[in-house]
């Protein structure tokens, strides 16, 4: 709270917050708290960018963290689509994992991963092993539920493009249905926060991104706050060796990550797995 040339005092921090949340969840131009709350265009949006960064730098550790090996036992995979954003995954409790995004138009299904961090952690060895055994196979990697424009990867898991035996039509319904969830986290995240899914090109990159991050942040305080998370959050987290870009370790973790073969097995060994006990359902 300042005073202005005139010595007349100015809002407080609280009549700020209230505007710039007003701004986030309703999606209205910064002129309407002018008649709401007798507020200038310049101090609306200067409030809802101090808030937004605020926000993050304060709560995103532990509300936009990454999974640690806990919170992947209890998730058990993590879906991942491209809806609304070029690259995000949520769980079946809502809870968003991770987001990615650029410059309005500059990323897409077909180059995001080449620019996403997504796998920076795993490439590194940064990230937590997360073995499982499905079908009587052991894998090596956690995985996400993908659509079809995703590359092969033996940490993706995509649908049948053409399912013709009963075992591949009963998959590719269990997978689609499940990556639903995501889409599920992104409807209730825009109707809270309806700045979400308004136009974002007058924005600089860094404003729209502390901006995202921190709706995110707060959906998924809401999710908590309503005992939906599945996930607990531990501040104290092991730590794990890291390779370096360009060792053998490091090359090893990008072969293993792209390998074909890999990807086919993990999907044959999960449509296996879930048919057992279903073989006489309706196509």
């Amino acid at each position: 709270m300042r005073y202005d040339a005139r010595g007349k005092r100015g809002f407080t921090g609280l009549q700020k917050c209230v505007a710039a949340i007003k701004l986030m969840e309703m999606r209205e131009s910064p002129d309407f708290v002018d008649d709401y709350m007798k507020m200038s265009e310049r101090t609306a949006q200067e409030s809802l960018y101090l808030l937004a960064r605020g926000v993050v730098e304060t709560f995103g550790g532990q509300y936009l963290r990454k999974p640690s090996l806990h919170d992947i036992q209890q998730l058990y995979a993590a879906h991942e689509e491209s809806h609304g954003f070029p690259e995000a995954i949520a769980s079946q409790d809502l809870w968003i994992w991770h987001a990615f995004f650029g410059v309005a138009g500059s990323n897409n299904d077909v180059n995001v991963l080449d620019q996403s961090p997504i796998f920076d952690d795993l490439l590194s060895g940064k990230a937590p092993d997360a073995p499982f055994t499905v079908n009587r196979n052991e894998h090596k990697f956690g995985y996400y539920l993908t659509n079809g424009i995703y590359p092969q990867y033996s940490t993706f898991v995509k649908a049948f493009r053409h399912s013709r035996d009963p075992r591949d039509k009963y998959f590719k319904r269990r997978q689609e249905g499940a990556r639903k969830d995501v889409e599920r986290a992104f409807g209730v995240l825009k109707s809270k926060w309806h700045i979400v899914e308004h136009a974002a090109r007058p924005y600089e990159l860094d404003t729209l991104r502390y901006i995202m991050y921190a709706c995110i942040i707060m959906h998924n305080m809401v999710v908590e706050d309503k005992g939906r998370n599945s996930a607990t959050y531990s501040p104290t987290e092991p730590r794990h060796v890291q390779f370096q870009p360009g060792t053998s370790e490091y090359l090893h973790k990008v072969v293993d990550i792209q390998d074909q073969r890999k990807h086919k097995q993990l999907r044959e060994d999960f449509a296996d797995y879930i048919y057992v006990g279903h073989e006489d359902e309706d196509e």
